[in-house]
């Protein structure tokens, strides 16, 4: 009974309110607006719709792999001597999506090129024992197949297969990762060999955190400690400068290389700065040039310098002789090589003292090298 009292007091009020909407201008209607009721169990169905309807962006490779120039990563090792490393970028394009490593344990030093590319993480060029600096980005991949890392989707259960037999899949993803820099949620990557096991663990916006081999009861790892942003690479080397007693000296001297620059840029700057001794002769004088540097697949270092090489020597034939000889001991000892081809503007070396023939080599020598 009380229900259709409320009903029809409802339907009065209504006939009320519109007989006196009507009273004021015939001509207007004025909508009645009756409010959508649904039930909670109704509210959670629409929002749960209404969300999945959303375009979410899937994850990328890049995403969990940010280039980034002048950045060093140190990573604290535990079980192996050489578990610890710092990682810096020599080289980086990011247009294609190309990076330059150098990875240093404290034993040698590897440098890689390492691709984003159709969805794949892969390394497609490695150096081991690569203590020189050039700009491989551009080259081209190593003979062995490319080593992939990590591949889209980026989910649990993508699996593939490494050229050398091993089984490599995406164990887990938001996995939680301690490391000495801090705590991170990351997708883990499972790579299983005959013996023995490794996992590495990639954070979104960081990159690798995270790396465990296992083999038997041996475990090692290599967490990531810090990461240091604006560091340049910095390499110590030894110029061999000619004394007036006809000899030559080696001074260290210490590069620095930001991400990008090119190595003949920073030894051209080296090798003709003022010297530390009155006595001293510059292997270059300031004007000169450093046309091409580089090491060739034949193992010989290849230099090519502007004319200013020659016509601000100003040397008799025996100091000249001392000079290409700190030249050839000091780029050849750079890229631990023993033969250097020195040239002026593409053209075999001469002057009015010395003249080489096409192709002729320098021989690295230490015989009249003091040592202080």
């Amino acid at each position: 009974m009380k229900i259709k009292i409320l009903l029809l007091s409802v339907v009065l009020l209504v006939l009320f309110l519109g007989s006196c909407n009507k009273s004021k201008d015939t001509n207007e209607v004025t909508p009645t607006v009756i409010p959508k009721i649904t039930s909670p169990a109704e509210d959670e169905i629409y929002n749960t719709q209404d969300s999945t309807t959303k375009d979410e962006k899937a994850a990328t490779i890049a995403d969990y792999y940010p280039m980034s120039a002048d950045t060093e990563y140190v990573y604290e090792g535990k079980g192996n001597e050489y578990a610890s490393y710092e990682q810096t970028t020599d080289f980086l394009d990011a247009a294609n999506q190309r990076i330059q490593t150098r990875t240093n344990n404290g034993g040698t030093e590897t440098v890689r090129v390492i691709e984003i590319k159709a969805g794949k993480l892969e390394i497609i060029k490695r150096l081991n024992e690569c203590y020189y600096r050039d700009n491989f980005l551009s080259g081209t991949a190593s003979e062995d197949s490319p080593e992939v890392l990590l591949m889209e989707p980026l989910v649990q259960g993508t699996e593939w297969t490494l050229s050398d037999g091993r089984k490599r899949y995406i164990s887990g993803v938001d996995v939680p990762v301690t490391t000495p820099s801090g705590e991170y949620t990351a997708i883990e990557v499972t790579t299983e060999n005959e013996d023995s096991a490794s996992k590495d663990y990639y954070a979104p916006q960081v990159g690798l955190v995270k790396s465990v081999f296992q083999s038997g009861d041996m475990e090692v790892t290599s967490s990531l400690k810090t990461i240091n942003t604006n560091k340049a690479y910095t390499k110590t080397i030894d110029i061999y400068y000619p004394d007036i007693d006809e000899k030559l000296y080696p001074e260290q001297t210490t590069l620095t290389f930001h991400t990008g620059d090119e190595t003949k840029d920073i030894l051209e700057a080296a090798i003709s700065k003022k010297t530390s001794k009155d006595t001293y002769l510059p292997l270059a004088s300031i004007n000169t040039k450093v046309n091409s540097l580089y090491l060739s697949e034949d193992g010989i270092v290849r230099v090519d310098f502007s004319k200013e090489l020659v016509d601000d020597m100003n040397a008799g034939a025996g100091y000249e002789l001392l000079i290409l000889q700190g030249i050839t001991n000091t780029l050849g000892n750079y890229y631990q090589a023993q033969k250097v081809i020195i040239t002026v503007d593409n053209k075999p070396y001469e002057s009015g003292h010395i003249m080489l023939e096409e192709g002729e080599t320098l021989q690295v020598n230490m015989d009249n090298v003091v040592n202080k």
